[in-house]
């Protein structure tokens, strides 16, 4: 597959073949010396920090160790239930929430269904049981998910799922931030960051996502332009915010940009026109793309890179 910066070159309607060239120029010259500055700074501290073993499960060699976060919450802060479970990299706070309602969740053995009861560390918080603690230390991880992988931590099923791959990175434990069903690939961060999850999930900061689409047939005119004027499906209207076909010669080849996080909503344009979907890859998720990251491998983010992500989302 190409990559991204010479797969999308037109946008229709919204952004110049030239434009975005000199775009994605302009974003490989900045990462390169950004990533040379960085690796610079942290090769003494990636060296004494983490072990082979960690380098060896990346695949990249010297790769720096994930940044702590110094505004974590303090053991005797009082914070709303949920926010605590996701700061115990359980779950994201949404999910978290959820847990609380359905019962799941006690408090000093006392079964607690407001998501906003309020909770330090000092409590005993169990969920299902099992006692959780606040996370030490904030880890972000960004992976580039292969087929055949679920995003979940764990699967009655017995299926493979991204944390079997990330294996021994972090003794934190991280959660996929959003999710990518199992037969679609791309990037897929990981982190125990309760806050960050939140937002990058929550609708209205409408996170942009970039996919690589592989059609079964080539798109034609009329359902190009159908796709960019919205369709219908059974859970209400779906648009995309540019649409390209990836390849000139290949009109199978699609780039769609989009903001939705609606359950398989790429996969559901496509199919409501008639579409098979053959392949799906996630390129772009909050303005992270998988450069330098193989299929199946993952890296830590650097510091600037989880600074970004903060101030991802809408009008940022």
């Amino acid at each position: 597959m190409k990559k991204p910066g010479n797969n999308f070159g037109k946008f229709a309607k919204k952004k110049s073949n030239a434009a975005i060239k000199e775009q994605f120029k302009q974003e490989k010259r900045k990462e390169k010396k950004e990533r040379a500055a960085f690796f610079d700074q942290k090769k003494a501290e990636a060296r004494s920090r983490f072990t082979g073993t960690a380098n060896q499960q990346t695949g990249m060699k010297g790769q720096a160790p994930a940044p702590v976060s110094h505004n974590r919450p303090e053991t005797g802060e009082r914070m709303p239930l949920n926010k605590f479970i996701a700061h115990a990299g359980l779950a994201a706070r949404r999910e978290a929430a959820e847990l609380v309602r359905q019962g799941l969740v006690k408090v000093n053995n006392e079964t607690v269904s407001e998501p906003g009861f309020k909770v330090s560390a000092k409590d005993e918080v169990r969920v299902n049981g099992k006692k959780i603690f606040l996370a030490k230390n904030l880890v972000y991880i960004l992976l580039n998910k292969p087929k055949d992988y679920i995003t979940t931590t764990d699967d009655p099923q017995g299926r493979k799922t991204v944390l079997d791959i990330i294996g021994r990175a972090t003794p934190e434990r991280v959660y996929p931030v959003g999710r990518l069903d199992r037969n679609t690939s791309g990037v897929l961060i990981l982190t125990n960051d309760g806050e960050l999850a939140q937002q990058l999930t929550h609708p209205s900061n409408e996170v942009k996502k970039v996919y690589h689409v592989t059609l079964n047939k080539p798109l034609d005119k009329k359902d190009f332009e159908q796709i960019l004027k919205g369709v219908t499906l059974e859970d209400g209207p779906a648009n995309v915010d540019v649409l390209a076909y990836a390849d000139s010669k290949d009109k199978t080849q699609i780039g769609v940009e989009i903001h939705s996080g609606r359950n398989r909503i790429v996969r559901r344009i496509f199919e409501s026109l008639g579409y098979d979907v053959r392949g799906l890859d996630r390129v772009v998720f909050a303005g992270l793309t998988k450069k330098n990251v193989d299929r199946g491998k993952w890296r830590f983010l650097t510091e600037k890179e989880v600074r970004d992500l903060k101030h991802f989302g809408k009008g940022k």
